[in-house]
């Protein structure tokens, strides 16, 4: 029998403002019964069409159809009539709540029958298709892969047929993508339709049935994922033939630059989040930092950067390049440890919140690098101006001009913003964390390429990443962290994915012993 489509869009139209348009004539269908990726570079309009069939957006021009008959989708409320749920990349649960208590939220009583009758829906979800989630437990108990399996139960429980997964894989570990994969294919077994939205190329040929690439908004093609490979899909969406090799160019000149011994810090709660923690960075290396969601990175690296008070015992020493003079960084202050003559830059996590302001354009997000370099009660605002041009052009910035405010770009335009502005401060320690998270391939290759140039130059890069496959192509060695804890360092070139896995979720007892001897 014939597959029918689920979902068809027909000459769909979005527009922001004059100057952007998100989607262009888009018309494509999303078969029932099957498993969907969906491609294309940043700002190609991916989450903007997913996004107007959850009901967040409305297109301008055009139609949706659902199971052949023309919808309109005007709210999220309506998209789950249709039978519609979208997996956002932040999850959208109350910490405080059970998994019960989350899927009732929003919901009539006499439509649920309680908080028994949920729980034992939830249970009978899990059983039919492979899920483990504990109705009782509260989600601050929960791992980050139980809290985005709790959002799909609570997608399905209120009647999803069709599932939008907006990068399901960011931040889980092999064995948990293995594991959602596995009740991804028991869901489309069972005839739901889902639509998965990532960058990792490796996945989209594990688990789709077939690929949609955009391109600037517009709909390229869609292929059998059988029929397709890494190389032949990252081409379709930048449109023309890209290097996919990663390079790791072999340490020449390997300096001490930073000495970490016995650092522990408490999160905002007074919890331990990072526990005892000691090793070396070495200038003209590339040092990766791995570990499920919440192990520690956010602290590790704010209190390198002074942003994060360590506790007592902690640690930091930077050694100079020039005398190989020891200094302090425990108890120092960002503009502190600047004045020592520490030229250390940091691509934090959150992008608008630490790194950006979002109501300044480019030029002055550069300005806040250099306002110290003007003269009396004036700044220096043509270097800044001219950063920004740089990084616009070199990094393909898409931006109506410099002084848009960055809050109005995409994602992955904001990280690039970031990203540029740190490395052109000639930094001797440089610090990225998820420095390609919502990039597109052919930018991330960029990102990678400008890492190792500053390798090259000397400079210690410590480099958090998310993606596996990645961080063992970059990175000369991989420090492993597990519950706050270090759980091991291995080396890029000859550890395996499933090792450094086990690594994330299996702590050792010993993980910290002979740590620090692994880097002389």
């Amino acid at each position: 029998m014939e597959n029918k489509a689920a979902v068809s869009f027909r000459h769909i139209t979005k527009a922001f403002g004059s100057k952007v348009v998100a989607n262009k004539d888009v018309s494509m269908d999303i078969m029932r019964g099957e498993i969907l990726a969906l491609l294309g570079e940043n700002g190609s309009g991916k989450t903007t069409l997913m996004n107007m069939l959850s009901g967040i957006y409305h297109q301008d021009s055009g139609q949706i159809l659902v199971d052949g008959e023309e919808v309109h989708i005007n709210s999220p409320k309506d998209a789950y009539a249709l039978g519609i749920g979208m997996i956002h990349q932040h999850f959208k649960l109350v910490d405080v709540f059970t998994a019960t208590e989350n899927v009732a939220l929003g919901m009539d009583k006499k439509q649920t029958g309680g908080a028994k009758e949920i729980a034992k829906a939830i249970t009978e979800i899990c059983d039919r298709y492979g899920f483990d989630v504990d109705p009782k437990k509260k989600v601050y108990n929960m791992t980050v892969s139980q809290k985005q399996t709790l959002e799909i139960v609570k997608a399905l429980y209120r009647g999803a047929n069709i599932l939008i997964l907006d990068e399901p894989t960011a931040v889980l570990t092999p064995q948990e993508t293995d594991k959602l994969f596995a009740v991804l294919r028991n869901m489309k077994a069972d005839g739901k339709s889902i639509i998965i939205i990532t960058h990792k190329l490796n996945e989209v040929l594990a688990i789709s049935d077939r690929v949609s690439i955009l391109r600037k908004g517009e709909y390229i093609d869609t292929v059998k994922t059988a029929e397709a490979t890494v190389q032949s899909l990252t081409d379709m969406m930048v449109g023309q033939k890209v290097e996919l090799d990663i390079e790791r160019p072999e340490i020449e000149d390997k300096q001490l630059r930073l000495s970490i011994s016995h650092l522990t810090c408490l999160d905002k709660y007074g919890v331990t989040a990072l526990d005892d923690v000691s090793f070396d960075a070495f200038g003209g290396e590339i040092l990766g930092i791995a570990g499920i969601s919440g192990s520690g990175q956010k602290q590790l690296l704010e209190s390198i950067a002074g942003l994060q008070k360590a506790e007592s015992g902690s640690s930091i020493e930077y050694i100079k390049p020039e005398s190989g003079a020891r200094d302090q960084l425990i108890g120092k202050s960002v503009s502190e440890i600047k004045k020592m003559g520490v030229a250390l830059s940091f691509v934090p996590e959150d992008r608008l919140g630490m790194g950006l302001v979002g109501t300044m354009g480019m030029s002055d997000n550069m300005m806040l690098r250099s306002y110290e370099k003007g003269h009396g009660m004036f700044t220096d605002r043509k270097t800044p101006r001219n950063l920004a041009e740089k990084v616009k052009e070199e990094l393909e910035v898409v931006t109506p001009g410099i002084s848009t405010p960055v809050r109005k770009l995409s994602g992955g335009n904001v990280q690039k913003v970031l990203v540029g502005r740190e490395i052109a401060s000639n930094p001797t320690v440089l610090m990225a964390a998820y420095a390609v998270r919502g990039l597109d391939i052919n930018t991330s290759y960029t990102i990678y390429h400008l890492l190792n140039e500053q390798k090259k130059k000397g400079v210690a890069v410590i480099y958090v990443g998310e993606d596996l496959d990645v961080l063992l192509a970059l990175c000369d060695r991989i420090a492993v962290l597990c519950g706050g804890k270090l759980n091991g360092i291995v080396d890029g070139r000859t550890a395996t994915k499933e090792e450094v896995g086990l690594l994330m979720t299996n702590l050792k007892e010993d993980g910290q012993e002979g740590q620090k001897n692994d880097n002389d």
